[in-house]
Parts: structure tokens; C-alpha cells; sequence
């Protein structure tokens, strides 16, 4: 039989060529398959349907809505308290006494001056009397040509000094008499009268303290009005001032009772602003009934009010709102997203029929927001307007959502290994 030829040069070195570039591709497939990204990891929120309650919290303390510090208006020795911690009093009942023996012999004194100047009245009267009788005299005798002039002029002069005397009389006379006013004033500011009707909440005084009351009035008793109505005096940050207005209800707890819920007015907010820590805060005022006297002055109150309230909304997180895509999620070029584009249509289909409940009260104006929907593994970005919001959860007033689509929250991103790991215990794997 005759021999197989052999292979020419030529077609050993094409097959050669061709083995290798077969292997380069192989090796470029593999090797971009093991360092291609890892797809995108979504995590998603379901959007439901529910209540967004929108609330402002505050810390504030418990006072009284009227509250009076008594104090004395004259110095002296406190003889007696009439009233003590607690206790309840009424509008001029005698709480307190100081010491009124000097003021009373301030008193007798200043009756003892007015007498004196009387007396001086009715002397320098006497003496007006007789100038003006030995004028009277005087005057036809120098018409007649009787006296001198010198005579006649000696008689007026008298008579001018007279009246002045009378003048003066009269003036300390009133000056007798309001020293005497005064003594009599300060011996009334002797008995301390309560100025309201309330409760004594401290006493600042013992019997036999003296209280000096040269400056400033010395403070005796704090008495607050009826505490059966009290006021909570709130700090609100400025940020939610804004949210709030007179006449909305508010909730609050104290400490002493944890599991209690009392209900309050907001009067008025207080436009004097305070500022402790680069922090503007403005007080305001919740008027609050205390019928059963539970709640005491002082007592911290962590304060609750509600300034929206939406009921049956659609709603998503607020991670949702607040998610921006990584840039392998967007178009190349800025251009459209196929996903978001369909998602939004069939949004807007669905969506078209449902009716939003219109912001009210201090509820903040709704914002149109960009949020990303995951439909059919597709991510795509849709236009809403967002109401209220709780902190967690926000309202979607108006916008191509339903209830079930799935929002976007975050993302994870990664990249596979370049090589395969090795199996345990054994050597490492070429890659070809």
C-alpha cells in the first residue's frame, strides 16, 4: 500500500496559527466573563396604603397661668406667717405681719407734727391779723398828714411779712400732714395681704427674719392662681415654628405619669425668640386643664402636636425619596431609560383615578420628587408630588405610583473575583 503524504509546511503552520488564536479567544472570553461587574443588587420597598401622621415634638415645663411672688414693701422683723406651703388663699387675706412698733411710732409721730404746725398756722393767722389792723391805721393818718411815711411803709412791709408767714405756716402744715400719710401707708404695708387667689408654692421666710427692703422688695411667698388651669411653656425649634398655629391640639407626658396622656390648647406662640447654643427656639404657650390636680409646677412635659393627619394614602419611605442612582444605573449619554419610560405610562394609567387629600392646617406644601420603580427587573425614574411626612414614611400626593410597585432604596454594587478561588485543601486552578 502506498504511504499517507505528509503534511506541507505550510498548512502545519495554519493549523497552528488557527489553534492559537482559538486559544486567545478563549482566554478573552474567560477572562472578561471573570471580571465582568457583578449586576446590581436593588433594595426595594413595597409602596403601601395607610395613615402619615406628621407631628412636632417639644420639651416645655408646667407652670401656673398666673403666678405672683408677695414681697414687703417696708423693712423689718416678721412677727407672723399666716399662711405656709400648700395652703390655699384668698384674694386680701392676711398672709404675713412684720413688726409694726416703729411704724406706729412713726405714726404718732407725724399726728404730733401736724399739731405743732396747726399751732404755727394759727399764730402766724394772729399775727396777719394785727399787720393788717395796724396798716389799716396807718393809712388815713398819712393821708392826713399825721405820721411819717416811714411809718406807713414800716406797717406794709409788716403786713407783706405776715402773709408770707401764713404761707409758710400753711406749707409745713401740709408737709406735717403727708409725713403723716406716708407713716400711716407704711404702717398698712405692715400686714402682707395676698394679692390673688391661689396656693402658696413656697415660703422664702421664717418668724423673726428681718427683710430689708431698701433696693427691692423682698420676696416672702410665691403664690400661683388656680391650678386647676395651667399652661406648658414649649421651646420649638425654628424649623417647625412654621407648623404650628394658635388653636391646635396637643398632647403631652410628664414623668410622674409615664402612662398618661394629657390633652392641651396652643394659645399663641410667642414671637420673642430664645437662643441658647447657636439654637433659636420660640415658646409656645399650651393652655391645659388640671382638674384632678395631678400635674404640679415645674413638671417637664414632652409635648406632641399633631399638624397633619392623612388617612388612607398612598406612601413610601422616605429612603425612597431620598435615593439617587449610582451612574451605571443611568443611560449612557443622558439618554431615556426604557424601564422608566414604561413604568411611567402604565403608572399614569393606573394612577390617573386616584385622588389625593388636599394639605391642610400647618401641613408644608407638597414637593414634586424623582423616585426609581423596579417593573420587570427594569429600574426607571417617575415623577411624584410628596406630602407629609412622619420621619419614616411619606405621603404620595399626586403621581404615576400604585399601591405594590416596588420603590427603590438603596443599591449594592461589586465585582467578581478575577480568578476562581481554589477548592480547599487543594492547588490553584489555572484559568486555561
Amino acid at each position: 500500500m502506498p504511504e499517507p503524504a505528509a503534511p506541507r509546511p505550510g498548512r502545519r503552520r495554519l493549523i497552528w496559527i488557527g489553534a492559537l488564536a482559538l486559544t486567545a479567544v478563549a482566554a478573552l472570553v474567560l477572562w472578561r466573563a471573570l471580571h465582568r461587574p457583578a449586576p446590581l443588587q436593588f433594595q426595594t420597598a413595597s409602596v403601601d396604603r395607610g395613615a402619615v401622621v406628621a407631628r412636632v415634638t417639644a420639651t416645655g415645663v408646667l407652670s401656673a397661668v398666673t403666678t405672683v411672688q408677695v414681697g414687703s414693701q417696708v423693712s423689718g422683723r416678721i412677727a407672723r406667717l399666716l399662711a405656709d406651703w400648700n395652703d390655699t388663699v384668698k384674694k386680701g387675706a392676711l398672709i404675713a405681719e412684720i413688726d409694726p412698733a416703729l411704724f406706729e411710732a412713726n405714726v404718732e409721730q407725724g399726728k404730733a407734727n401736724v399739731l405743732a404746725g396747726e399751732g404755727q398756722l394759727k399764730q402766724a393767722e394772729a399775727n396777719l391779723l394785727a399787720a393788717r389792723r395796724v396798716y389799716d391805721r396807718d393809712r388815713p393818718l398819712r393821708a392826713s398828714n399825721l405820721i411819717a411815711q416811714q411809718d406807713l411803709d414800716t406797717a406794709e412791709t409788716n403786713l407783706q411779712a405776715a402773709e408770707a408767714a401764713v404761707i409758710a405756716a400753711r406749707g409745713q402744715l401740709a408737709q406735717a400732714k403727708a409725713q403723716l400719710s406716708q407713716a400711716q401707708v407704711n404702717l398698712t404695708y405692715t400686714k402682707i395681704l395676698s394679692p390673688i387667689d391661689g396656693t402658696v408654692v413656697s415660703r422664702s421666710v421664717d418668724v423673726g427674719q428681718t427683710v430689708a427692703a431698701s433696693l427691692q422688695a423682698p420676696t416672702i411667698f410665691t403664690i400661683a392662681g388656680d391650678l386647676r388651669k395651667m399652661q406648658v411653656d414649649t421651646s420649638v425649634a425654628e424649623a417647625d415654628v412654621g407648623k404650628l398655629a394658635a388653636g391646635m391640639d396637643a398632647t403631652f407626658a410628664v414623668d410622674a405619669f409615664p402612662d398618661e396622656r394629657f390633652k392641651g390648647v396652643i394659645r399663641q406662640i410667642r414671637n420673642a425668640p430664645q437662643t441658647q447654643q447657636n439654637v433659636v427656639t420660640y415658646d409656645a404657650v399650651i393652655d391645659v386643664q388640671n382638674p384632678d390636680l395631678k400635674l404640679r409646677p415645674g413638671m417637664t412635659a414632652n409635648v406632641t402636636v399633631v399638624y397633619a393627619d392623612r388617612e388612607n394614602v398612598l406612601r413610601v419611605p422616605n429612603a425612597a425619596l431620598r435615593f439617587r442612582p449610582p451612574p451605571e444605573m443611568l443611560p449612557a449619554g443622558g439618554g431615556r431609560s426604557t424601564g422608566g419610560n414604561r413604568g411611567g405610562a402604565q403608572g399614569a394609567t393606573r394612577g390617573g383615578s386616584r385622588t389625593s387629600t388636599p394639605a391642610t392646617g400647618g401641613a408644608p406644601p407638597a414637593t414634586t420628587r424623582t423616585v426609581w420603580v423596579l417593573r420587570d427587573q427594569h429600574p426607571g425614574p417617575v415623577q411624584v408630588t410628596a406630602g407629609v411626612s412622619d420621619g419614616t414614611l411619606s405621603e404620595i400626593a399626586s403621581g404615576p405610583l400604585q399601591e405594590g410597585d416596588q420603590v427603590i432604596t438603596g443599591v449594592e454594587t461589586g465585582a467578581r473575583p478575577a480568578t476562581p478561588s481554589a477548592p480547599p485543601g487543594g492547588p490553584a486552578r489555572r484559568p486555561f
